[in-house]
């Protein structure tokens, strides 16, 4: 099984993101944050073994979550955004 952490400050995109996950059988969503800080607080107690990641967010960004998680707990990260900025 491959836990998956979804940190995404959208309810709606958070949960669309959620649903395609828990269609594969070999994928179990671990749980969501909604913005970096919840995303550093949910790795002190259980260590996923991938995480999507937004990028804008209130509190942390998902830059600074990623920055902070790799420097502490590496895990690998799918960054999952709808901006686009050449």
């Amino acid at each position: 099984m491959i836990d998956v952490l979804i940190v995404e400050d959208s309810r709606v995109a958070r949960d669309h993101i959620k649903n395609i996950l828990e269609h594969d059988r070999d994928i179990v969503v671990a749980g969501t944050a909604s913005n970096g800080e919840e995303a550093l607080s949910f790795l002190k107690k259980k260590k996923p073994k991938v995480i999507t990641m937004d990028i804008h967010m209130p509190r942390m960004n998902g830059f600074e979550a990623t920055r902070r998680i790799m420097e502490t707990t590496p895990v690998p990260i799918v960054i999952v955004t709808a901006s686009y900025n050449k």
